[in-house]
């Protein structure tokens, strides 16, 4: 005796919906194996820029242990020179860390698909040109695979700090960067100071007292 129509018609879309469970696990597996390298977008560790509002600078000086932990970054357990590094620069230039020795230096690592990275950018742009011309420079390494993608945003958001390419991430890996942003400040000596993971408001009091602290150290 045959099985009912109602039995058949069952079996064949238990089966379809089999098949095309299978199907999305193995695009979705295939879209994993061509990801994009093992970094991912950090949240700040309390309030974001966003969430404070930058301050106009109006000369209030932090002593800089204040600083640090104001804007909760991380000190070196021991003394170490930052990496030197040649980038070429989305204008076409090369930019390396070696020549701005004597400077107060911020290093960060961002990429145009990281929201975190483009939240603080607006904030790293006014810290640049406030300190520029005291002592102090800003390197902002993109890691975006595709560089073509970062001169348009470069100019869209009217970022005038250089900008160096990292598409392969070695100079990410160089430095352990695995999440995004990374800021690392280094001294005038060329020695780490500290390190960010995640956004910061960079253009408040403790950043300036910051970078403005660490120019005046011997």
């Amino acid at each position: 005796m045959r099985p009912p129509v109602a039995v058949l018609i069952a079996l064949v879309l238990l089966l379809a919906t089999a098949t095309v469970g299978y199907l999305t696990s193995e695009r979705t597996r295939d879209a994993d194996a061509s990801a994009p390298p093992p970094v991912r977008p950090a949240a700040a560790p309390s309030a974001s820029p966003a969430a404070t509002p930058a301050k106009a600078r109006a000369g209030k000086v932090l002593p800089l242990e204040a600083a640090l932990k104001e804007l909760d970054l991380i000190r070196p357990a021991r003394a170490k020179l930052a990496e030197d590094f040649t980038l070429a620069t989305s204008g076409g230039g090369k930019v390396r860390l070696q020549e701005h020795r004597g400077k107060v230096v911020m290093v960060n690592f961002w990429a145009t698909w990281c929201p975190p990275c483009l939240e603080e950018m607006p904030a790293m742009e006014r810290l640049y040109r406030q300190q520029k011309d005291g002592g102090f420079t800003l390197i902002a390494v993109s890691v975006d695979a595709d560089p073509k993608k970062v001169t348009p945003f470069v100019t869209a958001h009217k970022l005038t700090f250089p900008i160096g390419l990292d598409p392969r991430m070695e100079m990410a890996n160089s430095y352990g960067v695995r999440a995004l942003p990374s800021s690392f400040i280094v001294a005038r000596d060329g020695s780490l100071a500290a390190l960010a993971i995640g956004p910061r408001a960079w253009d408040n009091d403790a950043a300036h007292s910051l970078i403005e602290g660490l120019v005046r150290k011997p």
